[in-house]
């Protein structure tokens, strides 16, 4: 559990859960998803003493569960966002079922940075002045996000006035963009890996025979395209909702319309992953496709190379079979030159056919 008090200009950090609210800025409380669990009813405890509302069961039980998908709810007390993370996880995850993590190697192939992708919950609860976010135990977003928020809080006052969260709304949304950011940081290397498999699938000079991994890889993209349409859904929600809040002292006209840009800003960037991951499966497909095709188009070259050959001998045959006919009386097998004849006139129709099938582009391509 962390908890940090949050103003304008400065943050810190208690170990303990509040007693009373700072006069002003908010406090921001951090656990990850076991603490929260054993502590539920101390945290329901404080913020009916601070806010003088808890937080629904049904809204506990979303928080607490680890493969809820990303949606968006509201009350007329605090807002609650789940949003499903995209980062990489340091053990094997499956993708289908969000929160899981496999304590032995999958049996599954395909790219590794497919499996090591983490698609567990963060929780927020959003009140005026308290928010509540709930993460997966190491989480690496959440420790960057505080570090990055220490940090500004050690510079001068009028440069930390606009690096740190000027309200609970405010914090929420940018830890929700850092969280999207850290899929767009997994794109270099997820490309780069499936460029690599789709150039082998297209080179005509190797055997692929790594089916189940190709199908387990667009099962995985399938996934995660389903995520990420679930994370738009969410901040779409979230922004007609601010778009519905009036403005008054706790939150200024100012305050309010940053919060709008902020959420059309990460609304943004989900859009861009959405529109990564959609082309990924495309890519995918299309190196199916295109495998397909290249060995059509061999199998269909092998066989005109094959039907020229035909074409070129059935002549040939033809003149054999003529002259191994047991005719009593046959003057050209008494000849003396009746062998080279043949040779020659056969020899001159195998290269006459040779040169009309390579002027009608039936061999070479």
């Amino acid at each position: 559990m962390q908890v940090f008090s949050i103003h304008a200009d400065q943050m810190a950090e208690t170990a303990v859960l509040p007693t009373t609210l700072p006069d002003q800025g908010f406090v921001w409380l951090s656990f990850s998803r076991r603490e929260f669990e054993i502590m539920q009813g101390q945290v329901q405890q404080m913020l009916q003493h601070l806010c003088g509302v808890q937080i629904y069961d049904l809204h506990l039980q979303d928080v607490l569960n680890n493969q809820l998908p990303s949606h968006y709810d509201f009350t007329g007390d605090y807002d609650v966002l789940v949003f499903r993370r995209l980062a990489q996880g340091r053990s094997e995850t499956d993708v289908s079922k969000p929160g899981e993590i496999l304590h032995r190697e999958s049996a599954h192939s395909g790219p590794s940075i497919l499996r090591k992708i983490d698609t567990s919950p963060v929780a927020f609860v959003v009140f005026d002045r308290v928010v509540i976010s709930v993460h997966p135990v190491d989480c690496a977003v959440l420790k960057a996000f505080v570090a990055k928020l220490m940090g500004s809080s050690n510079l001068s006052s009028a440069q930390a006035m606009h690096r740190l969260p000027a309200n609970p709304a405010d914090l929420m949304l940018r830890m929700v963009s850092s969280v999207v950011d850290g899929y767009l940081n997994l794109r270099r290397e997820l490309t780069r890996q499936l460029d690599r498999w789709q150039s082998e699938l297209l080179n005509p000079n190797t055997r692929f025979n790594d089916w189940s991994a190709l199908l387990n890889a667009r099962l995985t993209l399938h996934y995660l395209d389903e995520i990420c349409e679930d994370q738009r859904a969410a901040i779409t929600d979230w922004i007609e909702a601010l778009n519905a809040w009036p403005a008054n002292d706790m939150l200024k006209p100012e305050s309010l319309e940053l919060l709008k840009i902020r959420s059309r800003d990460v609304l943004e960037h989900i859009e861009r992953v959405v529109h990564h991951v959609e082309r990924l499966e495309q890519n995918a497909e299309t190196a199916v496709q295109m495998h397909f095709n290249a060995q059509s188009n061999r199998t269909n070259e092998v066989m005109r190379t094959l039907t020229v050959l035909t074409a070129i001998f059935l002549p040939l045959n033809l003149i054999t079979g003529f002259f191994g006919m047991n005719f009593e009386h046959f003057p050209a097998l008494h000849s003396d030159d009746g062998l080279l004849v043949t040779e020659i006139f056969m020899g001159l129709v195998a290269a006459g056919l040779a040169f009309l099938f390579w002027r009608k582009r039936y061999m070479g391509g």
